[in-house]
């Protein structure tokens, strides 16, 4: 994907309130990337030089990476894998997966296994403790997996706050009987093309195509057919900060993109500063 379709790197800067945070964890820093789609065509070299460049100027305390690492085989995870080593060597580095990096054989364990070797830890249904054990980092399975189950946030007490890795937006509306102080997903691409004054057009474009006719919509024709009309059902959700039930849901816009590429929807890095 040339640069020319997909805009410089932007640098989201948030603060987010989280009830009961120790006063040793006020100010702490997260940096959030997501969507790499490392793949060749959908992420322009630049940007990734650019992320991973800027990661240490916003002096994070914890960095996390919230899935599709890769779009379909898995060998470039290789690749990218040694480009991120840096990060993690100098960050504690955590990292959930996204649909795509389980649609091919193996590819749940090769990329987990290429991530773990650079020493960036994978969660899948799991809990860490990366900045104490007074708040919680949970990472779910992908939405899209058999795996996937908000259920393991039973096992922290009400009182322990807790930041939640979900690569699916759409998870929101799972998770809503737990706490969820923020949950950090991707997924959408923010939607890539972004009008002035009419917002997300996928949103607008995926409300018009459930009125075509059924045959067209079971046809394989791109952005019309029932496939493409399965990312995401939340579209309203597919960038920024948002409030679901009584959860804090945050939506990276990603690195990588599809054509026909981004605009007026930059590739992101989130700088998440909790208070």
């Amino acid at each position: 994907m040339r640069p020319l379709f997909s805009g410089p790197l932007t640098v989201e800067s948030v603060t987010i309130p989280i009830r009961d945070l120790p006063q040793r964890l006020q100010g702490t820093v997260i940096v959030q990337l997501s969507d790499f789609h490392y793949d060749g065509q959908r992420l322009p070299k630049k940007i990734l030089r650019d992320a991973i460049a800027t990661i240490p100027t916003l002096k994070p305390d914890l960095v996390v990476l919230t899935g599709d690492f890769i779009t379909s085989e898995p060998d470039p995870i290789y690749q990218l894998a040694t480009q991120l080593r840096p990060v993690a060597q100098k960050f504690p580095t955590y990292a959930i997966l996204g649909n795509h990096d389980n649609y091919w054989y193996l590819a749940h364990e090769t990329v987990t296994a290429a991530l773990t070797d650079v020493n960036i830890t994978v969660l899948w249904n799991q809990i860490a403790y990366p900045l104490g054990h007074d708040l919680a980092l949970v990472g779910l399975a992908d939405y899209y997996h058999p795996d996937f189950t908000p259920k393991v946030l039973d096992q922290l007490p009400d009182t322990l706050p807790r930041i939640v890795l979900s690569h699916n937006p759409d998870t929101a509306e799972h998770t809503i009987p737990w706490r969820v102080d923020l949950q950090l997903s991707g997924h959408t691409h923010g939607g890539q093309i972004v009008l002035p004054g009419i917002g997300n057009l996928a949103q607008h474009w995926f409300e018009f195509r459930k009125r075509l006719p059924r045959l067209l919509r079971q046809s394989s024709i791109p952005y019309i057919s029932d496939k493409c009309a399965n990312v995401v059902d939340h579209w309203e959700w597919a960038m920024g900060l948002h409030t679901v039930g009584q959860n804090t849901l945050y939506v990276n816009r990603g690195l990588g993109s599809y054509a026909p590429g981004r605009l007026f929807c930059n590739p992101e890095i989130t700088a998440i500063t909790l208070v």
